[in-house]
């Protein structure tokens, strides 16, 4: 399922973890690339042990975006070639952003282009204070179009228009208050202790409430406070109420007691 360029690991909790592997390209994304991501997410989405999917990057930098020789090379595409190529990468943040569990990204250093759009993709962001963020596309003839849905919806339609058009460097204290970033660590060293801070809240909670609440998010973003979002409501804590974990998560409050989805070691 992994690749030298993209490594994946489950660990005995349920934690998956993503992590680009590409330090020497400053983990810049390539066709390669986006169709191992996408296998991966494909194949995890159907895995119910999974409780928290990490994205993360080694070496220095989280991601410099999309390849600069693969985006070239593109030009020798027909235009329906260029099409379907570019809707990989919208499959591939399609996939992200609704992957059924909480999903974290883990940045250092440059997160620029694409990068941006995956981190906007993830639930919870973590990143160390000198890190940068840039839509650079316009810098280079290009557009952040793909990528655009997810970074508006995360940072507003005015805050897009300015650092869309500009193209100016986003520093990570400034990156916080724009909400691409939850947390700032001071290093990379402090990433492990705020990342299991986040796992641990996660996975002491009922693993099919969280996906229900996910998708519930997801839900009230798309559909209009009307009568049918109302039902729609509805009919999902109704469900909940009378579920396994739902009874479980309900009699352990009352008699005191830790549900049965917590572990010795949660």
């Amino acid at each position: 399922m992994e690749s030298k360029d993209v490594l994946f690991h489950l660990d005995d909790n349920g934690v998956a973890t993503i992590t680009l592997n590409r330090p020497d390209k400053k983990n810049a994304f390539d066709s390669h690339c986006i169709s191992i991501l996408l296998n991966i997410l494909h194949i995890s989405r159907a895995n119910s042990k999974i409780r928290a999917l990490i994205l993360r990057a080694n070496g220095s930098h989280f991601s410099a975006g999309a390849d600069l020789n693969w985006m070239q090379s593109l030009a020798n595409y027909t235009m329906e070639e260029n099409i379907e190529d570019a809707e990989k990468l919208a499959d591939l943040l399609h996939q992200l952003d609704s992957f059924p569990v909480p999903t974290i990204a883990v940045v250092q250093g440059a997160a620029f282009g694409g990068a941006l759009g995956l981190i906007c993709c993830c639930d919870i962001a973590i990143a160390t204070q000198d890190c940068q963020f840039c839509l650079s596309e316009v810098k280079l003839g290009l557009a952040p179009a793909t990528i655009g849905p997810y970074v508006c919806r995360t940072i507003g339609q005015r805050q897009t228009r300015r650092y869309m058009l500009t193209a100016e460097l986003i520093s990570a204290e400034h990156a916080q208050k724009l909400n691409i970033i939850h947390t700032l660590v001071p290093t990379i060293q402090s990433f492990d202790e705020h990342l299991q801070h986040f796992i641990r809240h996660i996975t002491k909670n009922s693993p099919n409430a969280v996906r229900e609440a996910k998708a519930l998010c997801h839900l009230c973003e798309s559909e209009a406070i009307d009568s049918s979002l109302r039902k729609k409501t509805s009919e999902i804590i109704a469900k909940l109420r009378v579920s396994a974990e739902g009874q479980e998560g309900l009699n352990a409050f009352l008699e005191k007691r830790k549900p049965n989805w917590i572990t010795d070691h949660d």
